[in-house]
């Protein structure tokens, strides 16, 4: 099974001609209210993709259509506690080449104790996959009590913060890096080859499966002294706002299928290309349909 200790935002997202400049008052031309946060959305894409996903999450109680939303895909929702806090939110920023701007606020994403971490580790098994991303409260408890239950870790640390550097990294299985997250992690400019970021990922975590992230310049997977570089498929943006949760998402359906890694990233590359073409948070995240039928017209991913 794959448990997802993950974020659930409610994303505000504005259209704008371009990212708002400091001291700027910048009308929008559209306005979207979405379910987001990256947990909610690597939940719905494992779910969309075929995989089978318990999402442990916390969820204002006036925000419970997200509920819906989510079990309607797929996703386990039998562990998402509904609590007087606010849900957590973003403010988003999309403008009209498709790039993004993010501002969140954590809320309810920030309220797990310790008695709540125990109890949702309690069931689980050996073997067992759990999936993080850095939106939610105590990440470092709940790794610790992942890695003694014998589950598998997978972390994408996102957003990437100084208090990523101090978690038990060597826990984890797998880890998704874009650049800027790769470079922070190493102590390099993220202007560093990907060479290089890649080279160093690898000597500072030498037992870890690595995925690196890098957008237009495609994808790259490390694991010992396997190495496979893809390039990204050639499409014209509209919001990129989750295609790095759909790719993870995809991946790990993928992973929990027994799918190998190539094909596995060739499978989410396809899914990240397709949601790019599409507004929006959740509602970008293709079902598996959708993406076997869009990727069987374009030409496969060759290694580089």
């Amino acid at each position: 099974m794959l448990y997802n200790y993950g974020s659930i935002n409610i994303d505000h997202v504005y259209r704008v001609s371009h990212l708002v400049r400091p001291g700027e008052t910048l009308s929008s031309h559209g306005y979207r209210q979405v379910l987001g946060g990256k947990g909610a959305n690597q939940s719905l894409a494992i779910a969309r993709a075929g995989g089978k996903v318990v999402h442990w999450g916390r969820l204002g109680q006036s925000d419970r259509w997200v509920l819906e939303t989510l079990s309607s895909a797929g996703v386990n929702i039998a562990h998402i506690e509904l609590t007087a806090d606010s849900s957590g939110h973003a403010i988003i920023q999309v403008e009209d080449r498709g790039e993004n701007a993010i501002i969140i606020h954590p809320g309810a994403n920030h309220g797990f104790t310790d008695a709540q971490q125990n109890a949702l580790v309690s069931s689980v098994n050996m073997g067992d996959w759990l999936l993080l991303q850095n939106e939610c409260n105590a990440m470092g408890k709940i790794m610790t009590l992942a890695a003694e239950r014998g589950m598998r870790i997978a972390f994408n640390p996102a957003p990437m913060t100084a208090s990523v550097l101090h978690l038990p990294l060597d826990a984890c299985q797998l880890l998704f890096l874009n650049r800027g997250e790769a470079a922070s992690l190493v102590g390099l400019d993220d202007q560093a080859t990907t060479q290089v970021l890649a080279e160093t990922v690898r000597e500072r975590l030498p037992h870890v499966e690595v995925v690196l992230t890098l957008g237009s310049e495609g994808v790259w997977y490390l694991n010992g002294d396997t190495q496979y570089k893809l390039p990204a498929h050639s499409v014209t943006p509209k919001d990129t706002t989750a295609a790095g949760d759909t790719f993870i998402g995809y991946f790990m359906a993928a992973r929990q299928n027994d799918t190998n890694p190539l094909a596995a990233l060739r499978l989410a590359s396809a899914a990240a290309a397709l949601c790019v073409q599409r507004e929006g948070a959740a509602p970008s995240i293709p079902v598996l349909s959708e993406v076997l039928d869009v990727a069987k017209d374009w030409p496969q991913l060759e290694l580089l």
